[in-house]
């Protein structure tokens, strides 16, 4: 307890100071955003366009121009060169002939070789850090995920420049200046699933963390997207969400959690938190000390489809159901998604983003333009990431064709119309937002509680460790 109180103190003091940077403003409140969950705070800040140089005065007039005149750019640029990429998905390789393809639609003679790589083990952002102090980086561009480490590594250190389509900010009804946060190349999911073989029920986003309960979760440490989750809970849309949630709760459950939410206010306080933070601390704190640690989505979607897996549960990407091969014992009926239940209350699942820039030190910036542009801008170019569920381009114009291609809202139907796996009819990225109970993933947010929220969880004890 002491150990805890002193570290609780630390938090304390780090919050002072955080509030006194800011200006007196709580990182815990505001509530305004752009698209998907990012606040309007996010992002770098823009110098007068006559102050620009380098990549920056590149990204500024490619911003003015179309797809079009931007392939033009890339074909001027980029012919016979080599154009590295690296990234968090290795669709990135996929996408990368695609691009080429419709440059040589423009000029047959076009051609270019690449390399795009995939680092392990959250090496990304090290090697970009590497890259960018050289006088001329190797990589153009960035396909990348976890928004508190982009904030804070890559986006107020400079290394790493946001470029915002025109076509994209059509579609989105913004413009790139005014625009302010990342450029999210889609929304990825991961959703509560249960197996549905036993008696084991999931109704509420409680029942996730009530007594008896090991939820199968892709270790925070090695993916740390999943520890921006845990941050988000405690703003306040979310820990309003939670309390909701709990006020459902029949008086047995309630019974049950109402010991650690009172634990949890004097926490909440000293963090800054509002009143239902209590409700937010409590239910990571079930979470953390209780998950069953994996290494990777794709064990945990397999151990879930299975008929011997009675009861268990898991947090995991939806689009893993893809790939699932029926036999006797292993199907997609074997398991529930949480939130498609006509009785289900409070949190589906947690929404996080792959993000895209160029480097500051790009050496080929105007085919980086080209070909971010490319993949947020036309369905064939995000064709690579289009054909999984849950997966949903920040452009609604290629959602709506990504849609109207891969049938991912009846991808459970046979062709004879039959629905042999409701499972897999993803509801679609408006549904998942609103009457799903997505959590989204706000950069600003996350970077701004890493140090106070984030230490606190640092404290708590995993499941791991007690074994």
């Amino acid at each position: 307890m002491k150990k805890r109180g002193l570290a609780l103190a630390v938090v304390s003091a780090m919050l002072i100071a955080t509030l006194g940077a800011c200006g007196g403003s709580n990182p815990a409140t505001g509530e305004s955003t752009t698209v998907a969950g990012q606040s309007q705070e996010a992002g770098e800040s823009k110098a007068p366009a006559e102050n620009l140089t380098g990549v920056d005065a590149i990204i500024a007039e490619a911003q003015g121009m179309t797809l079009e005149e931007l392939a033009k750019k890339a074909i001027e640029e980029s012919n016979g060169q080599t154009f590295y990429g690296v990234g968090n998905s290795s669709r990135g390789k996929t996408a990368i002939p695609l691009f080429i393809s419709y440059l040589q639609t423009i000029d047959p003679s076009y051609n270019m070789n690449f390399e795009w790589q995939q680092p392990k083990n959250n090496k990304i952002f090290e090697q970009l850090s590497a890259d960018s102090l050289k006088p001329t980086g190797t990589f153009a561009m960035t396909l990348i995920q976890d928004g508190n480490q982009i904030q804070t590594k890559m986006v107020d250190t400079g290394i790493l420049k946001t470029f915002i389509p025109k076509d994209w900010a059509d579609a989105n009804k913004v413009t790139a200046d005014s625009y302010k946060g990342f450029l999210p190349l889609q929304t990825l999911n991961k959703v509560f699933m249960f197996n549905n073989t036993g008696d084991a029920k999931f109704t509420n986003c409680w029942d996730f963390v009530y007594e008896g309960s090991h939820p199968l979760f892709m270790d925070v440490d090695s993916e740390l997207v999943g520890k921006n989750f845990l941050y988000m809970l405690t703003k306040d849309t979310y820990s309003d969400k939670l309390k909701e949630a709990y006020d459902k709760l029949d008086a047995t459950k309630k019974a049950y959690f109402d010991p650690v939410i009172k634990e949890m206010e004097t926490d909440a306080t000293d963090l800054g938190l509002s009143e239902n933070g209590k409700y937010a601390l409590a239910w990571i704190k079930l979470w953390v000390e209780n998950y069953t640690e994996e290494t990777d989505d794709g064990p945990i979607c397999n151990t879930l489809v299975d008929a011997s897996a009675k009861n268990q549960s898991g947090l995991l990407v939806y689009s893993k159901l893809r790939s699932i091969e029926e036999s006797s014992n292993i199907s997609v009926n074997n398991v529930t998604v949480a939130a498609y239940q006509d009785d289900y209350t409070g949190m589906g699942g947690f929404g996080y983003n792959h993000y895209l820039f160029l480097t500051k030190n790009s050496p080929l910036p105007w085919t980086a333009c080209a070909f971010i542009a490319y993949i947020t801008c036309t369905e064939d170019g995000f064709s690579a990431w289009g054909k999984d569920m849950g997966g949903y381009s920040s452009n609604p114009k290629v959602m709506e064709e990504t849609e109207a291609k891969y049938h991912h809202q009846k991808g459970g139907y046979n062709e004879a119309g039959e629905d042999q796996f409701p499972a897999k009819n993803d509801r679609g990225y408006e549904w998942w937002t609103t009457d799903g109970g997505l959590v989204l993933e706000d950069p600003q947010y996350c970077a701004d509680v890493s140090f106070t929220v984030g230490s606190w969880i640092e404290m708590l004890s995993k499941a791991s460790d007690k074994n």
